[in-house]
Order: structure tokens, then sequence, then C-alpha cells
């Protein structure tokens, strides 16, 4: 099959012709669809984020099960299913709690390049190829623990089912679940990409009164405005927390949202909070990277500063909800879709989404 390879950071993806194992023990084959264009890959290829190489990447997908291994009970060929790159167990304390994000089973695969029972099911010329966060869907066809995959109507389109897999889950996520943004609320979104995009979908879902969105490019502003943004602030071009300020009346923002991995931009949210307001970290910084806010802020003004990881998600609950929320409207993931390229074109598509051409593209193996 053909897939997209990682070989050297910092070098362009080599899509060829590598060896896909069947599915083992509590595993399912499945064609993708459609795979989601995400800088998260990026920080990998760029060599911001450690990854043991040669790896098919691609995290944010969907597609058709076409052939499930031993054990597998509760999906079968012919199931439309959305992949995450967050697999959960279901059984350890973080998952009791709700909290699936933070279990220890995703890490495993994250960390070891490997699937669950230590092996690849990839490889080229008797050579292994690593998979990327269990998923690995820049290719036409991807073995994924049954853990990583979510049963879904069958007439969802799958290139708006792949971006459940990544972008709606932490954008949207954030603003509802981890923040759990209040109707009336004044927020701040920085960054209009992706991620940021799905900040304000959640915001105005939630019934934010005021969303402002920032960035450093017009076009990007202008894209927030049909996804509900009321304000935009061009942060090259003024100061982004005075600007935030006279928008607010003096107060600044109940929530505020850095989706970017950006500290000085993640500071900044923090600073445009008025008294007891929540900043929430959404975007993914390089590993080593400090931040520093103003303590007697964090304390006095009783602020709080806290991190969002797939959106504080339960996909097996919440990617339902939110197709639900998607098939009447609410959710208008249509918009989000700027292009579709083949996987022969996966780089061409990053070219597009580094330059700013795109709020999300995706690929169609």
């Amino acid at each position: 099959m053909k897939a997209a390879v990682l070989y050297k950071t910092k070098q362009p993806l080599q899509v060829e012709d590598v060896d896909l194992a069947p599915p083992g023990e509590g595993e399912v084959l499945v064609k993708i669809g459609a795979a989601g264009v995400c800088h998260s890959d990026y920080h990998f290829m760029n060599g911001d984020l450690p990854i043991t190489l040669p790896a098919v990447l691609g995290h944010e997908g969907a597609g058709v099960v076409e052939e499930v291994g031993p054990g597998v009970k509760t999906l079968r060929k012919g199931d439309h299913v959305v992949l995450l790159f967050r697999a959960a167990c279901g059984r350890c304390e973080h998952c009791a709690k709700g909290r699936p994000a933070l279990c220890a089973l995703a890490g495993q695969l994250r960390n070891t390049g490997r699937l669950l029972d230590g092996t690849s099911r990839l490889s080229r010329n008797g050579e292994e190829i690593r998979h990327f966060l269990g998923v690995s869907c820049f290719a036409e066809r991807a073995v994924v623990p049954i853990e990583g995959a979510v049963k879904i109507p069958d007439d969802i389109p799958l290139p708006i089912a792949a971006l459940m897999g990544c972008a709606v889950l932490t954008g949207v996520g954030a603003a509802v679940i981890t923040a759990a943004v209040q109707p009336d609320a004044k927020v701040l979104v920085v960054g209009a990409g992706g991620i940021g995009l799905n900040c304000v979908m959640g915001a105005v879902l939630a019934g934010a009164n005021q969303v402002i969105a920032a960035d450093l490019s017009d076009a990007k502003l202008e894209t927030s405005l049909d996804f509900g943004a009321t304000h935009t602030v061009n942060a090259k071009d003024q100061d982004l927390v005075a600007a935030v300020r006279e928008l607010t009346g003096g107060e600044g923002v109940d929530y505020a949202f850095e989706a970017i991995g950006n500290p000085r931009a993640t500071r900044q949210a923090f600073e445009s909070l008025r008294r007891g307001g929540t900043a929430v970290s959404v975007g993914i910084a390089p590993l080593g990277t400090d931040l520093s806010i103003d303590a007697g802020e964090l304390v006095y003004q009783e602020k709080t500063l806290k991190g969002s990881y797939y959106g504080s998600s339960r996909p097996h609950a919440d990617v339902p909800r939110f197709l639900n929320l998607y098939r009447t409207g609410r959710l208008p993931l249509d918009k989000l879709l700027s292009r579709r390229y083949p996987l022969e074109k996966v780089n061409e598509a990053y070219d597009a989404l580094l330059a700013g051409e795109v709020a999300r593209s995706v690929l169609i193996p």
C-alpha cells in the first residue's frame, strides 16, 4: 500500500509502497477515507518533539473497517470509524475518573512507535517502520488497536469524521469540557488556525456573548468571523492585552485559549483575563519550553491557568455527541474543510498549512 514515511526530521515525507501485516489480537484493519493535515505532525517532522524513525505519520483520520483481528467483538467489517491518537484502556484510574487523555496506554503507543503487543505491522523490504501515535493514517490503510477506533454512523462524510480525531475534540473540547465556558461569557482565542477555530466554535456553542479571535494573519482573522468570532485583533499590529481590555470595557475576558503552542501567547492569554478568569493552554510547545506568569496575578486575582490535552474529552461519548451537533448545524465543520489533497501531495498540503492558506485540509488516500 502507499504511505507517507518520515525517514529524517526536517526532510519531506516520502510517499512510497510499504507492507502492512494483518491485524493481531484486539486490532482492526481500517481503509483510510480521509486524514487531516494537522500542525501537530509537523512538530515531529521538524524535530520539535521526539520520534523514532522511520515512521508513517498521520494521527487525525477516519475510515472503514476492512478486517478485524482475533478477540474483536465491538467492531465488524464495514463499520465506519474515527481513529483516536489518545487510545485509552477504559480501566485505569484516569479512565475511571473520566480523564482518558491521561491514560498510560496512549503513552505506550506514542513512546514505542509500536502497537500494544510491542511489534509493528508496518515494514518495507523487511525493515521495520514505526507507527505514529497508534494511528499512522497518512496511508491507504492502517492497523490500529480496538481502543483507538470509535464507531460512527455511515452517513457522516469521512473528511468531516476525520476532523473529529483531533481538531474538533481538541478545540471544541477545550471550550466546552476543559474550561466549561458559561453562557454570556467573554472569550479570547489566541491563534485562528484549525484548533483555534474549533475553540471559537466551542465558545459559540457554549453561549459566549463575546468571542475575540487574535492572530497575526488578517486572512485567518477574517475566516474566524465565519465561525462565530465577534471581534478580531491582529497581534502584529496591536498590543493584544491592551486591545482585549479595550474591547471588554477594561475588564478582560472570562476565558482565554492559547491555540498555538507559544509561551508568549500563553502569557498574553493569562494577562488578558479578568479577575477570577481561566486561561487554557491548548497548543503544543516544543519539549523543555519554559513559561513564566505573574505570580501576583495568579494569587491575588484568583486567575487559573490550566492545560488541555485532547480537549479533556471522553471520545467514545464525545465523538457521537459532537457529530450530532454537526448534523444539526451547531458545529459548522463543513466550513473548516478548505482543501482536499491526494496522499501523494502531502508535502504540498503542509506547505499550504505553514503558509496559513487553509483552515484545515485533508488527504484522500
